[in-house]
């Protein structure tokens, strides 16, 4: 009964900012790897951002230096800082956790998150 809630999607203009925010709860026991991967319409799924438990970061070649991912252990929380958005970064955000339980690690999804970015 793992749940992941995310929020902080919205609209805003070209060069604005917005921060995601992802919290994981239900029966885990710790947290492997979170991300956050983004869908446009008539687009496949693709990576954005990812940070390992022990703080390593990967990117996408199109966000980096703009995006910041981050993570908050002790609250089971992931957020993605988004600054001098562009229209091109419009999608639906989804929020990834790879997650140990009881028995195996596996991959939960969010739910997804509208991020619309206007000229």
């Amino acid at each position: 009964q793992v749940q992941l809630v995310e929020s902080g999607g919205g609209l805003v203009q070209a060069g604005g900012s917005l921060r995601l925010s992802c919290a994981t709860s239900g029966s885990i026991f710790s947290i492997n790897k979170m991300g956050w991967y983004r869908q446009a319409p008539g687009n496949q799924r693709e990576l954005v951002a990812t940070i390992t438990s022990g703080g390593s970061t990967n990117y996408a070649d199109s966000v980096k230096a703009r995006f910041t991912i981050s993570r908050d252990n002790a609250k089971n929380t992931v957020y993605l800082q988004m600054n001098s958005l562009k229209p091109e970064d419009t999608a639906v955000y989804y929020c990834n956790v790879n997650a140990r339980g009881r028995f195996a690690s596996r991959d939960y999804w969010g739910q997804g998150t509208q991020v619309t970015v206007s000229s």
